[in-house]
Parts: structure tokens; C-alpha cells; sequence
């Protein structure tokens, strides 16, 4: 075991090292990359004088001027270099206006890190190229050798200590509670020692009684998602069936040519508008399911100016209807969302409002914070209302009011069900109130 132990901590250092060695050179590069900006046009000139002039002022970094062609300017070492428009970080600097590369150099046979920087002075394109030599990683290894040691002899220590209380009198209870458990019996023990084990195992016998009531409940779940499911598919056919429908018939009108030139006109206006509708309807269909993958950031969202917004969009509906507007709204108020949110919930309310409201109607609208924190927004109108029996359906995906299913209502019943999912998804709370023949208010509380 011991022999194992060493092994997996070696090959810990060894890959730890790596990591280190790579953040070491990832800094080394940061570092050089900073001593190009020390340089200044009016100190140092492009040539070999200026070269080991900027190269003294970095403590002696190499440092070597290149021109567009890669040419040699200037370099702090003595020596000939020949071009070095093949060297990688050349090209990169060419390409990206800086490159970093790690070889080894020809003239010192030594690992290199280089860093190639491209600089414009008065129309005239040159290179600023610095190199040093790159640390060794057995250094890096060297380095976490005394701490690997030091855990291995832990090691040991730990080891012979609990080979040292691995006795029969510890085993024999063990045994005894080993077998209990696996018999799923209350586990108890005379040893105060083992009883913090005792607790664990009969809390894992209830945790397992739990788990298999929790399996139960989610195979409910499940048959209760297949047969939501399945109404989801039912209620999409049926809102489907009836454009699809007028779509079908008056094509095969318009084909058999049959139709005088006034009725293909207004088969033609019939199959636009169900286009339109079927469009809206998948379009709609998207929407709803996109919210569950909903996961850009919130922000603060100033509602006062959404509810205002969409009050004014939606005036000349209001003026069709007839319907008198009242409001009650605070401003500056503020809610951790999303606007795009925030419009859906509020339009989807008052849209529903004003649609299934009276002619000459009342309609009341508030936005107010609340005493002990939050928000608390409410439309209440004087329209159809919703019968007692159906205002737990009414946030169903597909309900309506309008049970034609021929858009006379304008909606596919899928509103409200946005605005639900919207608010449970950011832990708002929405509840309805209605008579029917009365009116209908919902209400939603923001945090």
C-alpha cells in the first residue's frame, strides 16, 4: 500500500509540477511582454547601440530589432544573427502584432522563451524581439520534492497507526453492526466509539425506506409528464387542425379552378390569414418551451416605465373597446429581472384584460412596493370573468376562454401559461381572482 502511496504521489508531483511550470512560463511571457512597453523612441535608437543600450536597462534581457523583413537591426548580444522572418515569433507578431514562442536557441543550445512585439514610429514599422532563458522544470520539481517526502513519512505514520488499532476487539462489534445493517435491522451498539457509525447506518436505512417512497412519487411524476405530454401533442393538433384545415380546403377551391376571380381573391386573403395564424402559433410554441433554457444574467428593471409603456401601446385597443382606464402607479419602482420578462408578464396581463373585458368597461391598474419588501403588481377588469371551475385551469397551456379554437379571441391560450412559467422560474407569485360576469384581477408579487 505504502509502495502504491508513493507511486500515485509521485506521478501527483509530477503532473502538479507540470501545472506549476506552465503558470511559471505563462507569467515569464506576461513579464516580457510588460518589459517591451519600458521602451522610448527618443532613448534608444534601432541598431546595435540601442539594442544592448535597452537590453541594460532590463537587467540584461536580450534584446534584439528586427525590421518588416525579419533583417537583424540591432542585437545586445555580440554574434551574427542571420534573418529571422522563419522564426515563430515573427510570424506572429507579422500576423497579430505580438508572438510568444518557447525554443531553443541555435548559438546557446538553451530553452528560450522569446517574445516578438510590433512597433510603428513615424510611418517606420520595426520589431522589438526579447528573449530569456527558460526556467528548467526539474528546478520546479526539486521544489515540491521535500513537501512529497513529508507526506509519505504522514503516510506511513497514519498506516501503522491504524493497522496498530485494527484489532479483534474492534472488528468483532463491526462484524455485529455489519450485519444488522445489511439485514436493514435497527443497528445499536454497546460501544460508545461506534455509535456515531450506528447513526449513520440507521440513517441510511431511512435514507433508503425515503428513496424508495421519492422512486414511487417520481414514477407518478413521470406518468403524470407522459400524460401532460400527450395533452401538450392533443391541444397542439387541435389548435392546429383548424388553419391547417381552411388552408387545405381552400387550395384544393383554388386548384380545381372552380372559384370566380372575386372568391380566389378572398381564398387567397383566407390562406394568408390562417398562414399567419399557424405561424403565430409555432412561433408561440417555441417561446413557451425556450423559457426553461432561460439562463442570461438579471438585472434591475425599472417596471414602473414597463407598465407605462405598454399602457400607451396598447391605448388604441383600449379606445376600440371603449373601456375606462385607471391607474395607481408608483414610480421608479424596480425589480431584479429581465425586461423582456417583466413586458411578457405585464403585456400578457393587461392584453387579457382589455380582450376579455366589456365594451365601455373598467379597467384598473397597479404597481405598488410593498410594506414588508417586494412589488406587487394587479390588473382588474369588469369583463367576462372566469367560472370557480376553471380558475385552477386557467394558467393550462391551450386554455381559453374561447373554447372555438378559431382565433376570434385572438390568443392560443398559451399567454397565461408563459407568464405562470416566467414567474415560477424567477420565484414571483401570481394568483387570480374572479366571478364570472364580473370581472377577473390577477395579481403578482415580485421579490
Amino acid at each position: 500500500a505504502q509502495f502504491l502511496t508513493l507511486a500515485v504521489l509521485l506521478i501527483y508531483s509530477l503532473f502538479s509540477t507540470q501545472v506549476f511550470y506552465d503558470k511559471v512560463i505563462e507569467e515569464r511571457f506576461f513579464a516580457l511582454s510588460l518589459r517591451t512597453e519600458f521602451f522610448d523612441k527618443n532613448v534608444y535608437s534601432i541598431d546595435e547601440a540601442g539594442a544592448k543600450a535597452f537590453s541594460n536597462s532590463l537587467s540584461g534581457t536580450r534584446v534584439t530589432f528586427l525590421d518588416e523583413d525579419g533583417n537583424v537591426l540591432g542585437d545586445s548580444v555580440d554574434g551574427e544573427l542571420t534573418s529571422q522572418r522563419h522564426q515563430d515569433e515573427f510570424q506572429k507578431a507579422v500576423k497579430s502584432g505580438e508572438g510568444f514562442v518557447k525554443r531553443k536557441d541555435l548559438q546557446s543550445q538553451e530553452k528560450v522563451l522569446y517574445y516578438c512585439k510590433k512597433i510603428v514610429v513615424e510611418d517606420r514599422t520595426f520589431f522589438i524581439r526579447i528573449g530569456e532563458v527558460a526556467p528548467s522544470i526539474w528546478a520546479a520539481f526539486g521544489d515540491l520534492l521535500p513537501t512529497v517526502l513529508w507526506v509519505l513519512l504522514l503516510d506511513f505514520c497514519v498506516s501503522f497507526l491504524f493497522i496498530y488499532l485494527q484489532t479483534e476487539y474492534t472488528l468483532k462489534p463491526v462484524r455485529k453492526i455489519a450485519k444488522d445493517a445489511a439485514l436493514n435491522l435497527k443497528v445499536t451498539t454497546e460501544y460508545q466509539e461506534l455509535q456515531p457509525i450506528v447513526d449513520i447506518l440507521n440513517r441510511r436505512n431511512r435514507e433508503v425506506a425515503e428513496k424508495m417512497n421519492e422512486l414511487s412519487a417520481e414514477k407518478e411524476l413521470v406518468e403524470k409528464a407522459k400524460r401532460s405530454k400527450d395533452e401538450f401533442i392533443a391541444n397542439i393538433t387541435h389548435e392546429m387542425n383548424t388553419p391547417l384545415t381552411s388552408i387545405r380546403g381552400y387550395s384544393e377551391l383554388i386548384a380545381s379552378g372552380a372559384l370566380t376571380e372575386e372568391q380566389t381573391k378572398q381564398a387567397a386573403e383566407v390562406l394568408v390569414g390562417q398562414s399567419d395564424r399557424l405561424t403565430k402559433l409555432i412561433a408561440c410554441i417555441i417561446n413557451y418551451n425556450e423559457l426553461d433554457d432561460d439562463d442570461l444574467p438579471s438585472y434591475e428593471v425599472d417596471i414602473s416605465s414597463v407598465v407605462e409603456e405598454t399602457l400607451r401601446a396598447l391605448s388604441p385597443d383600449i379606445l376600440k373597446k371603449n373601456v375606462q382606464l385607471s391607474t395607481d402607479i408608483e414610480k421608479g419602482v424596480t425589480v431584479k429581472s429581465r425586461v423582456e420578462r417583466v413586458n411578457e408578464v405585464v403585456g400578457n396581463l393587461i392584453r387579457n384584460a382589455i380582450r376579455y373585458n366589456n365594451a365601455d368597461g373598467e379597467l384598473f391598474v397597479s404597481l405598488k412596493r410593498k410594506e414588508n419588501g417586494g412589488v406587487r403588481f394587479f390588473v382588474k377588469d369588469t369583463g367576462f370573468g372566469i367560472a370557480e371551475e376553471n380558475l385552477e385551469r386557467v394558467f393550462d397551456r391551450f386554455f381559453t376562454v374561447d373554447k372555438s379554437h378559431n382565433g376570434a379571441s385572438g390568443g392560443f391560450g398559451l399567454g397565461l401559461a408563459v407568464v405562470k412559467k416566467i414567474c415560477r422560474n424567477s420565484g414571483w407569485t401570481i394568483g387570480v381572482e374572479s366571478t364570472l360576469g364580473e370581472g377577473t384581477k390577477f395579481t403578482v408579487d415580485f421579490r
